[in-house]
This record gives structure tokens, C-alpha cells and sequence, in this order.
């Protein structure tokens, strides 16, 4: 199932993608970082507000780990991490595409959401989360932001893509060949 065709490096597509991709990560950044300051500015930290009732509440909270906290207190190593796998995309960009148009939009939503969470750990000390998704008082799942939204939802773009896509034709002939 390819729905939508192979892009070739280098062409007008490319490049108009290559701009819409980057627009969309640029407005995902802008809105995680206008929301973040908007949280810091308007709630207490700890201040929980609700949203929908017995479902989501609005609760700005601080977190100087990873997802779900891991490695708190490591601010520093992780904004390195975060960095470097931001150069890491940028560098192998092409590459990691595979020219599947898909794979250009999921690769600067991660991007997005890494520089959005890396401008946290240098300006603010702390990552700014505020979304708060629970089921009653039963269950909570960690409080998170857009800029986690915008990594998940690269990150499940790109392994969709990969289930789905065939390979390239260049591809399929190499590993007819055993390379």
C-alpha cells in the first residue's frame, strides 16, 4: 500500500515538502512554546485545573527527567542526547526518509519536539508539562505537553511507514542480491 508516491531528492516536491514538513514543525514548536509559557505565567506549579471531568485536567508540573521522569535530575546529559539526536535526523534526513513523504513530516515532528523540550532544559531548568490525562482516581498517566505529542506522534508515523511502505526498487534489488 503506497499511497502516496516516492518524492526524488533534489525536485521542486521535495523542496515544497521539505517546506510544508518544516512550516508544521515550526507551528508545533510555536504553539508548545506560546502554551508552556502561557502554563508558567497563569498556574502555580502543582496547580491542576479541570478540564473534562474524571478525564483530563490541565496540571503544570516540572520535569527534570525523560519521559515518564526516567533519568531525573540528569538535565544536562539529556539536553546533550536530545541535541545530538536532533543532529543525528538533520545529518541522515534523506536517508531515514527513504523519499517517502510521510517520513519527511514524521522526522520534523520529532524534531519539533525535541528543540521544543531542549529550549525547556536551557531556559527553564526543567521540562514544562501541563496535559494530565487520568481515569478518575483510578488510573494517571504522566503528565506530558505538545512537544511529547509531536515526538509520539513522529515517532508512530515513521514505524506505521515502515510497516506498510514496500521497499524502494533500488532496495528490493539488493536484497534479491543478497547485499
Amino acid at each position: 500500500m503506497n499511497a502516496w508516491p516516492r518524492v526524488k531528492p533534489g525536485t521542486a516536491a521535495e523542496r515544497r515538502l521539505l517546506w510544508i514538513s518544516g512550516a508544521a514543525a515550526f507551528a508545533v514548536l510555536a504553539a508548545d512554546q506560546a502554551v508552556k509559557f502561557w502554563f508558567v505565567r497563569s498556574f502555580a506549579l502543582h496547580e491542576s485545573r479541570e478540564v473534562i471531568p474524571g478525564w483530563l485536567n490541565f496540571t503544570y508540573v516540572r520535569n527534570f527527567g525523560a519521559a515518564w521522569s526516567i533519568f531525573s535530575g540528569h538535565v544536562w546529559p539529556l539536553l546533550i542526547f536530545g541535541l545530538l539526536a536532533a543532529a543525528g535526523i538533520l545529518i541522515f534526513f534523506r536517508k531515514l526518509a527513504e523519499n517517502c513523504p510521510e517520513r519527511y513530516v514524521a522526522q520534523m515532528l520529532i524534531l519539533s519536539g525535541i528543540v521544543g523540550n531542549s529550549i525547556d532544559r536551557m531556559f527553564r531548568g526543567a521540562v514544562v508539562d501541563f496535559i494530565h490525562v487520568h481515569y478518575e482516581s483510578v488510573w494517571h498517566y504522566p503528565v506530558f505537553n505538545i512537544a511529547d505529542m509531536a515526538i509520539c506522534c513522529g515517532i508512530g508515523v515513521f514505524v506505521i511507514s515502515g510497516f506498510i511502505r514496500k521497499p524502494s526498487t533500488s532496495e528490493a534489488g539488493d536484497a534479491e542480491r543478497g547485499h
